[in-house]
């Protein structure tokens, strides 16, 4: 499976540990969301870095303990139609100031990436490793939006103030 992350085709360095499996003492891993709640501190005090596969019908407020441990939140989407992980995501960033990997996987259009990415997505899962490079090149289309997110994108409307202010500062620098 291939990793988009920061508009680049990536290889995926977390493995992916079932729940029948013992976990490895070191190396990049993700364990369900199950298991992580479960046995949170014996899982979050191994030596590589940690991620959650994250369901869109747990509410986040779950992890907030152990978000400032987490190197990954993969959120599955089960339905490209099922905007719940939007949501996850958003609050996330937002609320409680996660500042790791938010991952998107499961069933994601093309259409949709540009709108993950804005929601506080940084990585996405894609399933056929021929959309990669298609899915890689929607990010590059907009320069510009209208809305504030929490994608670290400045929207129109503060690019502008922005500048205005720039403005203001250069003339009263020659005054």
């Amino acid at each position: 499976m291939r990793l988009i992350k920061n508009n680049r085709i990536v290889e995926d360095r977390y493995l992916r540990v079932a729940d029948d499996v013992p976990i490895p003492d070191d190396g990049a891993i993700i364990v369900s969301a199950e298991r992580l709640l479960a046995n949170a501190e014996e899982i979050l005090r191994r030596h590589g870095s940690t991620g959650v596969a994250w369901p869109n019908n747990r509410r986040v407020a779950e992890l907030a303990p152990y978000l400032d441990r987490l190197a990954v939140v993969a959120l599955h989407i089960p339905h490209f139609k099922d905007g719940r992980a939007y949501s996850q995501a958003r609050l996330l960033r937002e609320r409680y100031a996660f500042v790791g990997e938010l991952r998107a996987t499961g069933n994601v259009l093309r259409d949709q990436f540009l709108f993950l990415v804005r929601a506080g997505f940084d990585a996405l899962e894609v399933t056929k490793d021929a959309d990669a490079e298609r899915f890689a090149a929607t990010l590059t289309r907009y320069s510009v939006f209208y809305q504030p997110t929490a994608a670290s994108r400045a929207s129109a409307a503060r690019a502008r103030l922005s500048r205005v202010a720039t403005l203001k500062a250069g003339e009263e620098a020659v005054c």
